[in-house]
């Protein structure tokens, strides 16, 4: 069995791989193109992709034995399931063991954005920081704040379980309500737009669907709150950066944090150069034990490919 890896993933998963069955590794540590994927893994039985990897059908089409991808990662967004599904490729990836880590990021940026933390930085480092001030880089409260939850999955949960200590007001839209959840998470099911109407801080973790694609446009951001922010560690195209760019100059909305891209690794050039928007590198999952436990769950999936088990955590 030949597997194909388009980027090195934690080593112990790597030697997981290598006893499963002919390992071959990418050479080169980025992002490969559509046509670099295609040569390193035409006679591949098995793939283990990253979501950055573009696997559409153009893609898959010329990799004639593939059987299985194994997506290092929660989404799949950059795989054409169907067809995959239509040709017999069978897809897996990592759910479950990245949702506290992201949940943990997400409550960083909310905390950052509410306080201001990383524009303070940046004051303290260009010398400008004079002493105490009672105006000085004033944020807002988390107790008492509406706490708005874009999609109520596993990483949603997690999110206002950390959020609810804090005293916030929690409100959620998701594509169904959870009548089962809020009562333990104390949390309120709204409707899209009355979620956007009364939320002091939006985080969101919805997958990307054709109904969440571009979700946060003008028109969401024109009935935010002026002194509202934004926060996703979700999918990136769920935004519209050039209209969150737009809303920010405007003064629509007061500042976001974002761990997501829509156009990843490119971001929106006005983003910046702003100061009140905190850019990460994608980096929800990234410790150490997230990783590796992502990495065993890839290298299992393979195994149970090769041995004809059931797989573990079946997309198609």
């Amino acid at each position: 069995m030949e597997i194909f890896v388009t980027r090195r993933i934690p080593a112990k998963g790597m030697e997981r791989l290598a006893a499963i069955g002919s390992l071959n590794v990418s050479g080169v540590d980025r992002q490969l193109s559509a046509d670099e994927i295609v040569r390193g893994a035409g006679s591949a039985d098995a793939l283990v992709s990253m979501l950055s990897d573009p696997l559409s059908a153009e893609v898959l089409s010329g990799l004639p034995k593939l059987r299985l991808i194994a997506q290092y990662a929660v989404g799949f967004n950059n795989i054409d399931l169907d067809y995959a599904k239509a040709h017999g490729i069978a897809v897996t990836n990592t759910p479950g063991v990245l949702t506290n880590a992201t949940a943990d990021l997400a409550m960083a940026l909310i905390l950052g954005a509410a306080r201001r933390v990383v524009e303070g930085d940046r004051l303290v480092r260009r010398g400008e920081f004079a002493g105490w001030a009672p105006e000085l880089q004033l944020g807002i409260d988390l107790e008492g704040a509406v706490l708005g939850i874009y999609g109520l999955g596993r990483i949603g949960q997690a999110v206002a379980r950390r959020a609810r200590p804090f005293g916030m007001d929690m409100v959620y839209h998701s594509r169904t309500s959870k009548p089962e959840l809020e009562a333990e998470l104390g949390v309120r099911y709204v409707s899209f737009e009355e979620m956007l109407r009364t939320s002091d801080i939006i985080t969101i973790h919805s997958p990307l669907t054709p109904t969440t694609h571009h979700a946060f446009d003008k028109k969401a951001f024109a009935q935010m709150k002026p002194g509202a922010y934004l926060v996703n560690t979700g999918r990136g195209p769920v935004i519209n950066e050039a209209d969150l760019a737009d809303a920010l100059e405007a003064g629509s909305i007061a500042g976001a944090g974002l761990d997501v891209y829509e156009h990843e690794p490119t971001i929106e050039p006005r983003l910046l150069q702003m100061e009140r928007v905190i850019l990460l590198p994608h980096v929800g999952s990234a410790t150490r034990g997230v990783r590796e436990r992502m990495a065993f769950m890839v290298a299992d999936n393979v195994a149970a490919f090769a041995q004809g088990r059931e797989l573990l955590t079946r997309v198609v």
